[in-house]
């Protein structure tokens, strides 16, 4: 569902779980990153600039590629490494305290750069399908403008418009 006006924020979009999950794969991941990058990758497309309507998207979308890189050790270069321990709730055993960050410089640097461009490539991806179907994209934004909410099947026949010519 998108929301034009939603939670005193420019915009909403909830995603609808398929299913229960508790596990998801790299590419999952990804995928989730994308969708939450789209609405940047929309302004950038039809408007040239960015504006600060997405800022809790790229706020989300940077916790769970700070996650995949320094939690769940998806980041080739720097290995299948836990740098940074899951978050603590008050129902979990408490842990020894340990430091918030117990690796060097150069490795907070290799971080930032990796969650960087695991943020970039997912934007390229929301950017490129967008391009692909910009008929689509300006139809669904004038839709929103309209109805101020879009649902599922409204997306779906937005998805069935023709491509952009390539």
């Amino acid at each position: 569902m998108l929301n034009y006006r939603a939670l005193n924020s420019p915009g909403y979009t909830m995603q609808r779980p398929t299913e229960d999950r508790f596990l998801m794969t790299r590419e999952e991941l990804e995928n989730k990153l994308s969708v939450l990058l789209a609405g940047r990758a929309a302004e950038k497309i039809i408007f040239g600039k960015l504006s600060t309507g997405a800022s809790d998207d790229i706020a989300k979308a940077t916790d769970i590629a700070r996650s995949m890189v320094t939690r769940f050790g998806m980041d080739a270069t720097l290995g299948e490494v836990a740098y940074e321990a899951p978050p603590q709730t008050f129902l979990t055993p408490t842990q020894a305290m340990r430091n918030p960050r117990d690796y060097s410089e150069e490795t907070a640097r290799e971080i930032d750069t990796a969650v960087r461009q695991t943020i970039g490539s997912a934007e390229e991806k929301a950017r490129d399908l967008l391009t692909q179907h910009v008929t689509a994209l300006k139809r669904g934004a004038a839709l929103l403008l309209e109805r101020e909410t879009l649902l599922e099947e409204d997306l779906k026949a937005l998805i069935s418009l023709p491509r952009a010519a390539e």
